[in-house]
């Protein structure tokens, strides 16, 4: 009861829309998700794995967060709107960890063992992001929303951009420019309009030079009957 009365405290401390305990309980399903979790991993540490998933599942119809119960999460963690976050098997995450909506924490292959990412005390993970594989993220680092996150990130750090670089360090801005990859839509439609265009130009020329040779074919033709 102390760990859940901490989780409820918690909530107040991160979100300024709490309003009551009673609203807290009955309608945070990050809160719901984690509680559900903490009793899904004992059963996995008691080799109970089978039950260990199915409240798992459970808990992932019921709040839209799938958290492997293999998964080590640490004291006061908190999921912010929550759907479609995902926690892998071998994901460890520290004290005082957030995590907004749409967050993967993933793998990057099918290889066994530690594959999924460790989050240190105090991080924060923004909407959308991707941490990816047996990666490190230091202590009160910050992952920007969307961004792709594969290689080990310093303490203090802000990560952004596809794929994920440092621009603030201890406080300081970093000279990292970014190279996100996207494509470009846009762009993309307007090579393809241009591209169209210089066809359907080729054709145009295309007929009007085998008109030009058919008229002067009559031409010729007419100028022999008058002979």
């Amino acid at each position: 009861m102390t760990r859940m009365r901490e989780d409820i405290r918690n909530v107040f401390k991160q979100d300024p829309a709490a309003r009551s305990t009673m609203e807290v309980v009955l309608t945070y399903p990050g809160l719901h998700a984690v509680w559900m979790h903490r009793l899904a991993h004992r059963m996995w540490k008691m080799n109970l794995h089978l039950a260990a998933r199915m409240l798992s599942q459970f808990s992932r119809f019921l709040t839209g967060i799938e958290i492997h119960p293999g998964a080590t999460i640490g004291r006061r963690f908190f999921i912010d709107h929550g759907m479609g976050v995902v926690i892998g098997e071998t994901a460890i995450i520290g004290d005082d960890v957030t995590l907004f909506q749409g967050v993967t924490l993933g793998g990057t292959g099918k290889e066994t063992g530690k594959r999924h990412p460790t989050l240190g005390n105090g991080v924060l993970v923004s909407a959308g992001a991707r941490v990816l594989g047996d990666i490190t993220i230091g202590d009160s680092s910050k992952i920007g929303a969307s961004s792709v996150v594969l290689k080990d990130v310093p303490s203090n750090a802000t990560v952004v951009g596809i794929p994920g670089r440092v621009v603030i360090q201890d406080g300081i801005k970093v000279d990292a420019p970014l190279d996100h990859q996207l494509p470009d839509p846009v762009r993309e439609c307007q090579e393809r309009v241009e591209l169209e265009l210089e066809q359907l130009k080729r054709e145009i020329e295309r007929i009007q030079g085998g008109h030009r040779h058919d008229t002067t074919l009559q031409q010729h033709d007419r100028k022999k009957g008058t002979v």
